[in-house]
């Protein structure tokens, strides 16, 4: 029987693996993807969404829970017309 190595490591190129093979990033990673208004629009939706979310247990306040609804539907036409989705790559 052959002897088998006593540790795993393999040679050659193998591309990076595991937070980059532990040796340094293998490509430039950008801290945060997307333009200021982006990240302004989807501020501006999760805050309808909280308000929305924080008038259903507090009573419910119906006209609290649409004034959120309203700011989600208001962020989303903003959202559309800044074109946010074109910010993916």
């Amino acid at each position: 029987m052959t002897e088998q190595p006593a540790s795993a490591v393999v040679t050659g190129n193998t591309g990076a693996h595991g937070l980059d093979a532990q040796t340094g990033q293998s490509h430039g990673h950008e801290a945060h993807h997307g333009r200021p208004i982006s990240w302004a629009v989807a501020a501006i939706i999760i805050v309808g969404f909280t308000v929305s979310g924080i008038a259903l247990p507090i009573g419910p306040v119906w006209w609290l829970f649409w004034a959120g609804a309203a700011i989600v539907v208001i962020g989303a036409i903003i959202g559309a017309a800044a074109h946010i989705m074109d910010d993916w790559y």
